[in-house]
């Protein structure tokens, strides 16, 4: 069974860090795009950050750019979302997702193209 599974969430001061870990089991994510989207209450989904399958090549949302680092550990099979300098405005409900590609080097930043998600994992920032 193909799966994807979040950890690393929680509650955090402003200003604190988190790493998420997304953790693939019953496929290898060596051929695969990942993305980490967020879900606040009461708000639309939205893109976070993207990694292509060899992790050249990232992508941020500018909302998080400078603050949030994307790398992935293929030996591992689990991708990370190192969160930094964490506001308010970055609680939500964090996914990771996968889409297999041929190319190596592109990352894709539209929900609509993922295959796989996990159940998401809860991050709180507040005082």
């Amino acid at each position: 069974q193909l799966q994807l599974v979040e950890s690393g969430g929680g509650l955090v001061q402003p200003g604190g860090s988190l790493r998420l870990s997304c953790a693939a089991s019953g496929f290898t994510l060596d051929y695969y795009a990942i993305g980490w989207f967020r879900q606040a209450p009461g708000k639309e989904r939205e893109g976070v950050s993207f990694i292509s399958s060899s992790g050249g090549s990232t992508n941020y949302a500018d909302s998080v750019k400078g603050r949030f680092t994307i790398s992935r550990d293929n030996a591992k099979n689990t991708v990370y979302l190192q969160m930094n300098s964490l506001k308010p405005e970055d609680t939500a409900v964090y996914y990771c997702a996968a889409v297999e590609t041929a190319d190596i080097v592109v990352v894709i930043n539209v929900a609509g193209e993922y295959d796989y998600w996990g159940q998401g994992t809860q991050v709180t920032v507040s005082s």
